[in-house]
Parts: structure tokens; C-alpha cells; sequence
């Protein structure tokens, strides 16, 4: 099948060929949003309101409210509105279900958060900003001193605290549609403004996921969590509920202990951890930094309490649900396969809470994309934490910041960001029908059609590579990296990175409209190490990350190779590339290159028109091949 733009995708932001190396990023230029806040269905009828407070004094210890149907969708109990029997609700710890009439009673300390599951057929109600609101604070004395605030102090518990829920044909349907956001992690106000104009932009041209809405699963800022309301006012303009996860950037690096370390962040945003349901989905999101820890930093780990809180929350959970699991560190990473900070320690004990229910995967925090299936296995998996084989698919889901808004400058005023495996920035999106699940990855300002790139990986490029390796950033473009001397055709390999391919992917090759033939993946994934270096990288990324700085694509888990054949002669060829999902969709690209009959430099190529028709794959990173042109970059 040939893949189609996804339903309510529709692009303003198209990539543009850079002019210049090294171009200043001038916000005024930027492409932004036709309309910032549209007048759409979601707009109209999105459920605004908030958590009911009733001020009366009540017990020191123990919070007591009910859950209802806010009928009205006034955010307000009336006497005539009931309550929703069988809702989770939860001090973080411990989960109770709401009895007929939707009461609830739970144990609070003086640092709690407490939270309710959302059900299937109901929505809760949204702020102006489009965060959901399920949630209340009780810390009395508010936090510690922090730099950037923290928690006001909420004074003494409440008499009641109660939460309302719309009824929702729309979160009650089985076909689900949830986007994942990893990595805004804006350093600044010019940062902000890039997110805006890029994935956000595309967001809110969007209204597949006002059911489900945007999960955005850590790293929302990069440090300065000043810039809150900023990504908030961001959040604004989708057409679905936000909700967030904090990850190692969103850290109040001044809390002295790990009670407080996400203080500023929950009182933006809500607890550090929780859940919801959509259609047949139960939707866990959970806090996955450890701070601080002995020796400085930061680690992948989940405390008891949290595990905890995860048995209980699943246990309340039928059987038949499919359980989506959104962590910020990876359980499991591919490019990080062999750290134990980067990973989650207690990764184990997840999956025996798990068990076998069905179940998948998300994360962020590796600024790259890995879609890893069951069976899936790595050597560091096994030697650090006895993980010999995933036990369900996992998906590390790319950055909306890419490579840390870094690389060239597009003629649309956005960084290029070319990722540490290839990809480009952009967001994941699950389709979910009951327990079935399709992953799609849409890169900023580009139809769903786009989904790799393709280049020549030579034995000149690979020289290259090594010579300039130490001086990322600062190298000279690599010369005419889609021509290849004669005499060198059978030493280079056709490279497909396929951003979203995984096991039981296919990437079929067929050179000048000859017989398909399969191209092997870099990758097998039965085990082994990671395969890291010149080899194994992506060639299209690397010319542009070595020159303009970033990441270096030296490995990934979605690269496929073919390599030339021996028998082609002198002259321009071309190679249409096949690349099929594991769900069976189909994306086809072509790359056009030149066989150099002397065994030296083509005189007779065109390089506009590789550039214009796109010959390393459908836009991304199309362009790089510009780095031919002397008078662009030299």
C-alpha cells in the first residue's frame, strides 16, 4: 500500500533548502501558525473547568470528596448531578474506587498530590491551556525554598475536594488516536519560539487527538523552568487535552531531597505520575528520575512508593485492557543500551507487574528514534539487567527539539536538529483500535508520506567521516556524496535510514526499474552489541552534523544497506527505494546518483536538481546534497 497523509494532518511548514551556511536564526522570519487559536470543533467544545474545592476545614489526614458527573460543566457539584461509581483515586501510593454514589476517601501527609484515573467515557475538564485537570495539591506549608517557586502553600486540607468528569462519547471509542511529545526542552525564549513554529504549529493544524490529546513525556523545558508558561501558552493552541511527564531537565536542581525535586514542575502541570483511559487503553505515565543521588547527577530509576502505586493502579485494571507505559528514560534504550543511568533500574520488576497483559512502551530522553519489538534483544540489556529478550514493543519516540535545536538554519527559520540516529524532530502518534496498535512518527512540517532518508555510504565518505570525527561541527562539507568512482561501486552501499523501521520491517531496493532485491539491515537485534561508527551511519545526516555541528548519526536501530551492483555502468542511475512498516505500510523514495566512468569527479551533474527533486528521500534531509555547491558553504 502506498502511504497516505494521516487524517486531519494537513502541513503549512515545508522544508526548505538552506542558502547559506551557518545562517543566524532570526525569530521575526520565522513561519508561524496560520492561526495560533483556531475556531475549531475542539475550541467550541473543549470541557474547561477545574477541580471543585471545598474550603471548610476538614480532617488533617485524610481527604474525602466525590468524583462526578458534571452535568452542567460548571466544575461545580450541584445536588442533582451524581456521582461516577468505580473511579481510581489516589494519594500516589495508595489507589480506592469510588463507591455508588462516586465518594472517595484517601490518606494525605503534608506533600501529596492527589489524583484521579480518568474512565473511558469521560473527559476531565481542561484549562485555558488545554492541561488537563485532575488533580489537587495538599502541601500545607507550600516547598522549600526553590529558585523557581515551587508549590504555594494550600494551608490546611480542605473540607472536600471534588472531581469532575464529562461524559465523552469520544474517550468511550474504541479508535484512539494519542500523540506522544518527547523533548521540548526549550533552554530559552528564541527556543520557545522554534517549538512553536515547528511541531506545535503542525499540532494545531491537527484534530485526529482531541480524545486521547498530546502526552508530553518529559523534558519540557531545558533547566529553566521559568519557561513554564510559556510551553503552556503553547499547549494552548492544540486541539486536545495536554498532559505531561517531567524528566531530567525539569528537575528544581536546588531541592535537597527527593521529596521536592519536582515541585515547580507539579505545580504547572500536576503529579509527577499517573494514569487514564481511552477506549480500551490505560494509559500509565511514570516519573523516572532519580534525584539526587550519591556522587551527583541524576538516574533511571522508580521508587517503591511509585512501584506501589503501579501494582495497586494495574490491579484495579481489567485484564483485556492494553496498557501504554510512558516514561521519560527509556525501560530499555538502543542508543544507550549499555548505561545504567540511562535506563531504568527497576525495569524487571515493571514487567513482572505487567505480566502478560498486552502492552507497549514509550519514552523520550535519547533525542532519537527506536522502535524495538518484542524479542527484541541487545547484549547491554542483558549484562546490566538480565533483560533477554522485551517482553512488548517499546518505542524510544524521536524529540520535538530533535538534536537540541541545533545544525543549519532552514529557510524557514527553523534549525534543522538532525537527531543522533538520522531522524528529524517531530512527534509519535499511536493509533489505538482496542488492544491493536499502529506507531507512526510525523517529522515537523512534513505529510505522513516522509519517512527516511537515503544516501551513499562510500569509501571516500567513510575516510571522510574518520578524518573529521574529532571536529564536528567545524568540517568541511564532504564533496560530491552522490558520485561514485568506478572503480569503487562494489565497496559502497546504498543506505536507507527508515526513521520508524524495526524488526519485520522490509526495505526493497530496485536500481534503474530492475527486480527488487531486499537491503540488510545494520541491526539485528538478536543480542549483539551496538554496531557503532562510519559503517554503520547514517551518511545524510552525518554531512550535515559534521559541517554544522550536533549529534554524530553513528548508529541507530533503523538502518538499512544494499550494496551497489558490481555491473553498473558509467553514467546517472537510479534506485527506488521500498520501505514497509511492520503493520504493512508502505513509503517509496528515490535516490539519484552517478557512476563516474574516470574514476574521477562527474563534471556533467546536476546538483540543483538533486537538490530540487529531492534524491535522498522525500525532503529530509534532501538537501544535503547542497553541500556540493562550494559557493554555499566555502
Amino acid at each position: 500500500m502506498n502511504a497516505q497523509p494521516r487524517p486531519g494532518h494537513t502541513s503549512s511548514l515545508r522544508r526548505a533548502t538552506a542558502v547559506a551556511s551557518g545562517i543566524a536564526v532570526a525569530l521575526a522570519g520565522l513561519v508561524t501558525p496560520v492561526a495560533m487559536a483556531q475556531e475549531s470543533g475542539w475550541d467550541n467544545d473543549a470541557y474547561r473547568g477545574s477541580v471543585e474545592v471545598v474550603d471548610d476545614a476538614g480532617d488533617d489526614t485524610v481527604l474525602s470528596g466525590v468524583v462526578f458527573d458534571d452535568q452542567n460543566q460548571n466544575s461545580v457539584r450541584d445536588k442533582d448531578e451524581p456521582g461516577v461509581e468505580g473511579v481510581a483515586v489516589s494519594n500516589g501510593r495508595d489507589v480506592v474506587l469510588t463507591d455508588s454514589e462516586g465518594r472517595y476517601e484517601v490518606p494525605v501527609d503534608d506533600n501529596t498530590t492527589v489524583f484521579i484515573t480518568q474512565p473511558a467515557g469521560y473527559q476531565v475538564p481542561v484549562d485555558e491551556h488545554n492541561v488537563a485537570q485532575f488533580y489537587y495539591h495538599h502541601v500545607p506549608e507550600g516547598s522549600p525554598e526553590l529558585r523557581y517557586g515551587g508549590i504555594d502553600p494550600t494551608g490546611a486540607l480542605p473540607d472536600a475536594v471534588n472531581f469532575p468528569l464529562m461524559q465523552s462519547q469520544g474517550t468511550a471509542a474504541a479508535d484512539q488516536h494519542c500523540v506522544i511529545g518527547g523533548d521540548i526542552q526549550t533552554y530559552t525564549v528564541e527556543e520557545v519560539e522554534l517549538a512553536r513554529a515547528g511541531a506545535f504549529a503542525d499540532l494545531a493544524e491537527r484534530d485526529d487527538y482531541s480524545s486521547c490529546g498530546a502526552l508530553f513525556i518529559g523534558d519540557v523545558v531545558g533547566d529553566d523552568l521559568s519557561l513554564y508558561p510559556d510551553v503552556k501558552d503553547m499547549t494552548g493552541t492544540l486541539n486536545g487535552p495536554a498532559r505531561f511527564l517531567p524528566g531530567n531537565h525539569d528537575l528544581d536542581f536546588d531541592a535537597t531531597d527527593g521529596e521536592h525535586k519536582f515541585d515547580t514542575y507539579r505545580a504547572n502541570f500536576g503529579p509527577e505520575y499517573y494514569s487514564f483511559d481511552v477506549g480500551n487503553a490505560h494509559v500509565v505515565a511514570l516519573e523516572s528520575v532519580e534525584y539526587p543521588v550519591a556522587g551527583g547527577g541524576y538516574n533511571g530509576a522508580v521508587d517503591e512508593e511509585q512501584l506501589e502505586w503501579l501494582r495497586q493502579d494495574i490491579a484495579n485494571t481489567p485484564e483485556d485492557k492494553l496498557i501504554v507505559l510512558a516514561t521519560h528514560v527509556p525501560l530499555m534504550s538502543f542508543a544507550d543500551q549499555d548505561s545504567d543511568v540511562h535506563q531504568i533500574d527497576q525495569v524487571q520488576e515493571i514487567y513482572e507487574i505487567i505480566g502478560d497483559r498486552e502492552a507497549i512502551a514509550v519514552s523520550g530522553h535519547t533525542h532519537a528514534l527506536s522502535n524495538m519489538r518484542e524479542g527484541d534483544s541487545l547484549a547491554g540489556w542483558r549484562e546490566l539487567y538480565g533483560v533477554e529478550a522485551l517482553p512488548f514493543t517499546h518505542i524510544v519516540a524521536g524529540a520535538i527539539s530533535g538534536d537540541w535545536y541545533n545544525g543549519r538554519t532552514l529557510d524557514n527559520g527553523l534549525p534543522e536538529a538532525v537527531g543522533r540516529d538520522g531522524s528529524l524532530p517531530g512527534v509519535l502518534t499511536l493509533d489505538i483500535d482496542g488492544s491493536e496498535v499502529s506507531e507512526f512518527y510525523t517529522v515537523r512540517g512534513e505529510e505522513q508520506s516522509m519517512q527516511m532518508a537515503l544516501s551513499l555510504n562510500t569509501p571516500a565518505y567513510r575516510d571522510w567521516y574518520e578524518a573529521n570525527l574529532d571536529n564536528a561541527g567545524e568540517a568541511e562539507a564532504f564533496a560530491d556524496p552522490l558520485t561514485v568512482p568506478a572503480g569503487e561501486v562494489s565497496e559502497t552501499w546504498l543506505t536507507t535510514n527508515f526513521w520508524i523501521g524495526s524488526t519485520g520491517s522490509t526495505v526493497e531496493v530496485s536500481f534503474d526499474g530492475g527486480e527488487p532485491v531486499l537491503a540488510e539491515r545494520t541491526q539485528q537485534m538478536n543480542g549483539e552489541d551496538v554496531n557503532v561508527g562510519a559503517e554503520w551511519s547514517d551518511p545524510a545526516a552525518v554531512q550535515q552534523q559534521l559541517v554544522h555541528g550536533g549529534s554524530v548519526a553513528d548508529r541507530a536501530s533503523h538502518i538499512w544497506r544494499l550494496p551497489l551492483p558490481a555491473d553498473l555502468t558509467a553514467g546517472e542511475h537510479t534506485a527506488e527505494v521500498t520501505a514497509t512498516d511492520v503493520h504493512g505500510n508502505a513509503y517509496t523514495e528515490t535516490l539519484t546518483f552517478t557512476v563516474d566512468g574516470e574514476g574521477e569527479v562527474a563534471d556533467d551533474v546536476d546538483e540543483d536538481e538533486n537538490i530540487d527533486e529531492g534524491n535522498t528521500g522525500g525532503d529530509g534531509l534532501a538537501d544535503f546534497s547542497s553541500n556540493l555547491s562550494s559557493s554555499l558553504l566555502r
